[in-house]
């Protein structure tokens, strides 16, 4: 098989680094990027939080009111998040990042993959040289830091950004894998969470090394075929997923922040619908109809949650997309721990109504 090299970008506290890119005089502050609700006052979560505040356990999903009680004794900023300027610094971040890709794969607003096995002629040291290259435009251009993680696959070049942040960049050649991965803990592995990481701690299983020792069908009886391979291979390195172009995903989408914390199918269901109204409104001002439905829970530490459905024929009944979010809800809702702090409805797969030619005011 072709020897590849993958890079994983990944942007350090981006958010609250956008923030000190545009007030210099905060750098060096603790800075805490936040969410706040509607419900007025302090009310809310952290989006994210620089080194200075993760040092003194600000961190994302933290109520904000938590946050300055950490920070009461120290020189802090808390600011609203502002997405669209975030939105803004990305596209053009991404843009550099692409020009040094053979194939490049957009993930979100602050990371992204990059396949340079050809830019590089499969060699690690060229490959390097280059990621250097990408960080030094970034910062030069943008004054943006991020990390990059140099290895042969996806998965070994995200566990390998993260290793050392911030502005960090990590090189892992195949006959390293085994050596990189071994003391690192488990919870390193996407995928696995917390309730995964103490189902191991209890067996005792720390580190990879540890998690190596557990034979394929002993994970399969224990998370079944597909998370137990995922397991299995994840903790020796192996990952066959290939980098693939990204196109931008085009949707219309309503999210609003609950008025309280909640888990209530009554409740959920009397909002969300108002959010399939609007949409409908707006799938027929553009002339659109939508095959792709789909609903987004984030959680009250800021975590989210989505699930979706492809119905049969594009339409933009409201009628039949409060049946399919209702149906959504309820499944949803089965499996759902956390209450819910805000909740979204998202339709995408447009077609045109019959007649409508310029789309112009779409994009």
């Amino acid at each position: 098989m072709e020897k590849r090299i993958v890079f994983h970008v990944d942007f350090d506290y981006f958010y609250a680094q956008c923030e000190e890119i545009r007030d210099s005089k905060i750098k060096g502050k603790c800075v805490a990027v936040c969410i706040f609700s509607d419900r007025g006052g302090d009310s809310g979560a952290i989006a994210t939080a620089n080194y200075n505040a993760r040092n003194f356990g600000v961190k994302s999903g933290i109520p904000i009111m938590l946050a300055k009680n950490k920070l009461k004794e120290q020189d802090s900023v808390f600011l609203p998040a502002d997405f669209d300027y975030y939105s803004e610094v990305s596209s053009k971040a991404m843009e550099i990042i692409e020009k040094y890709a053979d194939v490049f794969e957009y993930v979100g607003r602050d990371e992204a993959y990059l396949d340079v096995t050809k830019k590089t002629e499969s060699d690690f040291h060229n490959a390097e040289h280059l990621a250097q290259q990408l960080k030094n435009e970034i910062r030069n251009s943008l004054k943006l830091t991020c990390s990059v993680g140099i290895t042969p696959n996806k998965l070994l070049s995200k566990i390998a950004s993260d290793y050392k942040k911030p502005d960090g960049l990590t090189t892992v050649k195949p006959e390293q894998v085994d050596e990189f991965l071994s003391p690192l803990k488990i919870r390193v592995i996407p995928g696995i969470g917390k309730k995964t990481e103490d189902f191991f701690v209890q067996m005792h299983v720390n580190t990879i090394e540890d998690l190596r020792e557990i034979n394929i069908f002993d994970l399969n009886k224990m998370f079944g075929r597909k998370t137990g391979g995922h397991i299995f291979n994840s903790s020796r390195g192996i990952d066959e997923e290939m980098v693939k172009p990204k196109a931008p995903t085009i949707q219309f989408s309503k999210i609003i922040t609950l008025k309280k914390n909640s888990k209530e199918l009554k409740f959920l269901r009397e909002n969300i619908e108002k959010l399939c109204v609007q949409l409908n409104e707006i799938a027929i001002e553009n002339n659109k109809m939508y095959r792709s439905i789909g609903i987004q829970f984030v959680n009250e530490d800021l975590s989210t949650r989505t699930k979706s459905k492809m119905i049969k024929n594009p339409g933009n009944n409201v009628i039949e997309l409060k049946k399919v979010v209702n149906q959504l809800l309820e499944e949803a809702l089965i499996e759902q721990e956390m209450l819910v702090r805000r909740i979204g409805v998202r339709i995408s797969e447009f077609s045109d109504v019959e007649g409508q030619r310029d789309i112009t005011n779409y994009f």
